[in-house]
């Protein structure tokens, strides 16, 4: 199928250069520019009052997971 190509007047100024803007949708079917999104269940959301909150959260729980990892089971060879 052959592309038409239309040509639109427009009353911006030449030093408005509007082809670099990124837009953005709004809804679930935005997305985020460079960024990942989660997804929080609601139970979960309504602890935390905003994103910083969440990372905190996180950042302790990784930060004892490492703390408190089981310590390799000891082997005794029977010499």
């Amino acid at each position: 199928m052959k592309q038409i190509e239309t040509e639109m007047e427009d009353e911006l100024r030449p030093e408005y250069d509007l082809r670099n803007l990124r837009v953005r949708k709004v809804g679930l079917g935005r997305k985020s520019f460079g960024e990942p999104t989660v997804r929080l269940e609601r139970d979960v959301a309504e602890v935390f009052p905003d994103s910083e909150s969440v990372n905190e959260a996180l950042r302790f729980l990784i930060r004892i997971t490492r703390e408190h990892k089981p310590a390799p089971p000891v082997t005794i060879s029977g010499n």
